[in-house]
């Protein structure tokens, strides 16, 4: 038994609904199904009963595959009915094949979104499968809390149906006016999204692909603190007022040294460190390389002072206390904080302290060996970096460093008039 695709409406002038038809011999009487696409005749090859133009590089041929997935869809499900009934020897009808279309096309599981529920299976592959760090999990989590956010917000329903342009309109509208993301934050999070639809295109959860066509905000390397060696030595200089913030300003100082992201710390101990070269291996599941980096005198000193335990507190409150540190120090001066939304670009001043975090401290030291002369591939052994263009987003440059090289390249004798 075959099926076949026709138009509702072949001489309508505008889009018309596809219809799956098939005729039952024994009943005499024709099975027509709505699959709920619809197309305009003049987009519609009627001698292989499926949209033209499915091989172009158009936003239209990308439309016309799509609807080419979805009556594929259709047509693969009757086969699999009429097979399954045929090879188990029993009779099949009209109301038995409409059943299971039902079953499959119309089919809303109480009280979920079908959306959610594949990306919670989405979130659950990847995890079981190892294949996402901590960070990664959470920016997945916050990716899935974002969207719920934005169906209240925008009153936009989200369904694999509904992702469409108008949705990235408005999510976007939604993350740089409500959200107050800059470029570099929406752009991260439709990558984020696109991963996880690309998964469900694949896994055949759905067959709209419209997301192909988001297009990421241009990415912009915004400007950020890095310290001085003058910096580092001032802290070192400056007793804290309480045990918590000298502890705090100690690990801040060790990052700064060592180019250890502040989930690496965690890896430090007496057994780890042959000599003065600390050796890096993280769990038996990743599959970053062993480093080997090297400990200076006030590395050493630190982990000498702490019994070699570095005095470890979550990331947040790090985040919050080492912004007191700087605020102690006598870090109040006003900066210029960038950043991109859209094509606007938004400066504002705010204290240097408040622009400290413990990123400051991994970015510190790639600057520092940056100014001093060393080789990328050199910096990049120690702080673990595989994509030297990534290693030198971190690399800040100064006005200072600008006049410098500039005073140190052109520094001619000026001839007497």
């Amino acid at each position: 038994m075959r099926c076949t695709f026709n138009l509702k409406d072949k001489n309508k002038d505008g889009a018309t609904l596809i219809y799956l038809k098939a005729y039952f011999k024994k009943e005499g009487k024709k099975f027509v199904y709505s699959t709920g696409e619809t197309i305009h005749p003049k987009e519609w090859d009627f001698e292989n009963r499926q949209p033209n133009n499915l091989n172009g590089r158009t936003s239209k041929a990308d439309s016309h595959r799509t609807i080419k997935r979805q009556l594929d869809r259709y047509s693969s499900l009757f086969v699999s009915i009429t097979e399954l009934y045929k090879n188990t020897d029993r009779e099949i009808t009209i109301d038995q094949v409409r059943k299971e279309f039902d079953k499959e096309f119309k089919r809303v599981s109480l009280g979920k979104n079908k959306f959610y529920e594949a990306y919670d299976e989405f979130m659950a592959f990847k995890q079981k499968n190892k294949e996402w760090s901590l960070a990664t999990i959470k920016r997945y989590h916050n990716i899935k809390t974002h969207l719920e956010e934005f169906e209240k917000a925008k009153k936009y329903k989200l369904t694999f149906d509904t992702i469409t342009q108008k949705f990235y309109t408005e999510f976007t509208d939604y993350c740089m006016t409500n959200k107050g993301h800059i470029n570099n934050t929406f752009s991260r999070n439709v990558g984020l999204l696109k991963t996880f639809l690309f998964w469900a295109l694949k896994n055949g959860h759905t067959y709209k692909a419209d997301f192909i066509n988001f297009k990421k905000k241009p990415k912009v390397i915004t400007n950020q603190i890095a310290l001085t060696k003058e910096d580092l030595e001032t802290l070192l200089s400056i007793e804290m007022k309480s045990k918590k913030l000298e502890r705090v300003k100690d690990v801040f100082i060790f990052s700064c040294v060592t180019g250890l992201r502040f989930g690496e710390l965690k890896f430090v101990s007496e057994n780890t460190i042959n000599g003065k070269t600390l050796i890096l291996k993280e769990e038996k599941s990743s599959g970053k390389k062993v480093r080997e980096i090297p400990l200076s005198a006030i590395a050493m000193y630190i982990l000498e002072k702490y019994n070699y335990v570095l005095p470890l507190i979550a990331n947040q409150k790090h985040n919050d206390y080492i912004k007191e540190v700087f605020e102690e120090a006598g870090y109040k001066h006003n900066v210029i904080k960038a950043s991109t939304k859209g094509k606007e670009v938004i400066r504002e001043e705010i204290p240097f302290y408040k622009r400290i975090s413990s990123h400051t401290a991994r970015r510190t030291f790639i600057t520092l060996m940056k100014k001093n002369g060393k080789s990328d591939k050199l910096i990049a052994e120690i702080s673990g970096h595989r994509d030297m263009k990534t290693l030198n987003q971190y690399y800040q440059v100064t006005n200072e460093d600008v006049k410098e090289a500039v005073d140190d390249t052109f520094g001619f004798k000026i001839p007497n008039s």
